[in-house]
C-alpha cells in the first residue's frame, strides 16, 4: 500500500505545507500523487504516522509500474480481497508525532491499540 508519512498538524487538522518552492515536488503515479507532504522533518513539526493497509482498485489491478514497488500480486487471494472490500476498505492507525531535537515525541501514546481496547472504547468503556 503506497501510503505517506501522514499530515502535518497545526491550526487545522489536516495542516498545508506539505509541497513549497524549495521542497521535493510532488509524486504523479497513482497512489502517490495525493501523499501530503516529501519534507525533511524539522524540530517543532507536528506531524502525523499512519501506518495503513487498503484495498485498492489501483493495486488490485497492477496500475502501479512493478519497477517502482517491490511487490508481488500473486501473494494475495486477491478473489477474497475483492469479496470483502466494500465492506472493510482497510485499516489505518494515526498517531501525533512532535519532532524535538533529539529525535521525536508521540503525543497519542495512549490510544488503544488491540482490538479488545478499540471495541471497550467504541461500546464507551473506560479502555486504560
Amino acid at each position: 500500500m503506497p501510503h505517506g508519512l501522514g499530515h502535518f498538524i497545526g491550526l487545522d487538522v489536516h495542516d498545508v505545507g506539505g509541497y513549497l518552492k524549495h521542497t521535493p515536488a510532488r509524486n504523479t503515479l497513482p497512489g502517490l500523487k495525493s501523499l501530503r507532504t516529501a519534507r525533511v522533518m524539522e524540530e517543532g513539526m507536528c506531524i502525523t504516522i499512519e501506518p495503513g493497509c487498503y484495498f485498492r482498485d489501483f493495486l488490485l489491478n497492477g496500475e502501479i509500474p512493478k519497477d517502482y514497488y517491490d511487490f508481488d500480486l500473486s501473494y494475495l487471494n486477491l478473489d477474497k480481497i475483492r469479496e470483502y472490500k466494500d465492506e472493510i476498505a482497510g485499516v489505518r492507525l494515526e498517531d501525533c508525532v512532535l519532532i524535538t531535537k533529539t529525535g521525536n515525541e508521540n503525543l497519542s501514546y495512549d490510544i488503544p491499540r488491540t482490538t479488545e481496547a478499540i471495541e471497550k472504547c467504541m461500546a464507551g468503556f473506560e479502555w486504560r
